[in-house]
């Protein structure tokens, strides 16, 4: 039986998206799904701009509202291991902007005991740059390379004017998201301060 302290290695990729864009990551069991976005946004490198959710099977999670009793159940409420155990998945699917139609594959490869010395979440491998935001989905991006990479595509100009500088797909700043998640590990493990007696 797993507990919320061991450790899940996920495999992330992001669907219909070449040159692929793929993490591997570290992650406590009992992790929430709302921390879990969190740590996704980071390690993707998605500027946390949109809604999203995590689907497995047919039940999703994700910003709960009152006014829309279908919509998703709340992250906040739900471990990964609470999801993993109740629904019997080891892969779940991570959508990102409803708009462009972000989709992430999630897969648990593995999960142990946590080792001493390090601390969650933690990056393991990257691959592939995270596309830019709002450039129109899969499809979109696809175009946008196409189009910065030839100056003869008629929308070259449009694109790189959108798009200022280099983007190179295959660039991954690995140094920022393990500062990033370090930070986040060590908010995440802060003992709550104490309240003085008076």
């Amino acid at each position: 039986m797993n507990s919320t302290t061991d450790i899940a290695r996920l495999k992330i990729t992001m669907d219909d998206v070449e040159p692929v864009v793929m993490r591997r990551l570290e992650v406590t069991l009992g992790l929430s799904l709302d921390r879990l976005h969190h740590v996704l946004q980071i390690a993707i490198g998605w500027n946390n701009s949109h809604l999203w959710e995590f689907r497995a099977g047919d039940i999703g999670w994700g910003v709960s509202d009152p006014n829309w009793p279908d919509g998703p159940l709340d992250a906040r409420k739900a471990t990964l291991l609470g999801v993993l155990e109740d629904t019997g998945v080891k892969t779940l699917r991570y959508l990102y902007d409803f708009g462009d139609c972000w989709e992430h594959v999630i897969k648990v490869e593995h999960i142990d005991a946590p080792e001493p010395d390090n601390i969650y979440p933690r990056l393991l491998a990257a691959k592939g740059r995270c596309p830019p935001e709002d450039i129109g989905g899969p499809w979109g991006y696809a175009e946008f390379l196409e189009a910065i990479a030839d100056p003869k595509h008629e929308r070259h100009e449009e694109l790189t004017e959108w798009y200022p500088g280099n983007f190179d797909p295959t660039l991954v700043e690995t140094d920022r998201i393990e500062k990033e998640l370090s930070k986040l590990a060590k908010h995440w493990s802060r003992k709550p301060t104490k309240r003085k007696k008076k």
